[in-house]
């Protein structure tokens, strides 16, 4: 039976947990998520789990936060004056917004504190620093097209 290798097409159902057994993405509900081995589509643990995997095969992967989101920087975390953000909104702890770095490029961040005059914001990805763990269960396999030489 074909197992998944890189340059294959795949198509996976999927629940991402944190150790704490709260579930953080799950493809329960909607269509299977269809990503290319070896591409880097998905995160490197991921990807290396999903190799050598058989459709209709089911296992649960722990992922290291090295090869998931990696170290939480603190150098992502940023204190922005209050009186930049547009007059209408309240900032929030846990709400989140895009900002743009002035060189045109939008990059999502969290309000995580609040203060008299600033808003302290944190551009790392909500996973950073997290060890992850995913039950997945692969759906299908698309073949890279393989050609053999003389």
């Amino acid at each position: 039976m074909q197992q998944a290798q890189e340059g294959d097409k795949v198509k996976v159902h999927y629940q991402g947990k944190l150790h704490n057994g709260e579930t953080f993405d799950s493809s329960q509900g909607r269509e299977p998520l269809e990503f290319t081995v070896g591409s880097g589509q998905v995160i490197k643990g991921f990807d290396d789990g999903v190799k050598g995997m058989k459709v209709g095969e089911k296992k649960t992967v722990e992922i290291e936060k090295n090869n998931g989101y990696g170290e939480k920087n603190e150098e992502m975390v940023i204190e922005f004056p209050k009186k930049e953000f547009p007059e209408e909104m309240q900032p929030e702890v846990g709400a989140q917004l895009m900002m743009n770095n002035g060189s045109g490029q939008s990059f999502p961040v969290t309000i995580v504190e609040v203060k008299e005059e600033t808003v302290v914001l944190d551009a790392n990805h909500p996973l950073a620093g997290e060890d992850l763990i995913f039950d997945i269960e692969l759906v299908e396999i698309t073949p890279a097209s393989r050609i053999i030489m003389p």
